[in-house]
């Protein structure tokens, strides 16, 4: 079983950056595609980008392309979010997930899930 544990959320101002991490453990997730989601209050969980198991497919909601950077390092089972330029409209509590597949797109099914860490953005 897969287990998934966030940090690096916090709250930062408008134009400010933060970087997510997400340590996966108990399974072989090198093989498989990792992803980030967000929630915002009253509003639907929505995706916000996916890697591939070897890096070279990358995705983007259009929202973040620019801003956001989505990136893996196999040897420590860990994917990372670095977030720039952050806006008020990014508040969302952030979920990193991993799909028993290559590669997840941006509409794949994901298997497993991290508890959510809260990402702030003030005006």
């Amino acid at each position: 079983q897969v287990q998934l544990v966030e940090s690096g959320g916090g709250r930062v101002q408008a134009g400010g950056s933060l970087r997510l991490s997400c340590a996966a453990s108990g399974g072989a997730v090198s093989r498989y595609a990792m992803g980030w989601f967000r929630q915002a209050p009253g509003k639907e969980r929505e995706f916000v980008s996916s890697i591939s198991w070897n890096s070279a497919y990358i995705y983007y909601t259009d929202y973040v392309k620019g801003r956001f950077t989505i990136s893996r390092d196999n040897t420590e089972s860990t994917v990372y979010l670095r977030m720039n330029n952050l806006k008020p409209e990014d508040t969302a509590v952030y979920y990193c997930a991993v799909a028993r597949s290559p590669d997840s797109g941006s509409n794949g099914w994901f298997d497993y899930w991290a508890q959510g860490t809260q990402v702030t953005v003030s005006s």
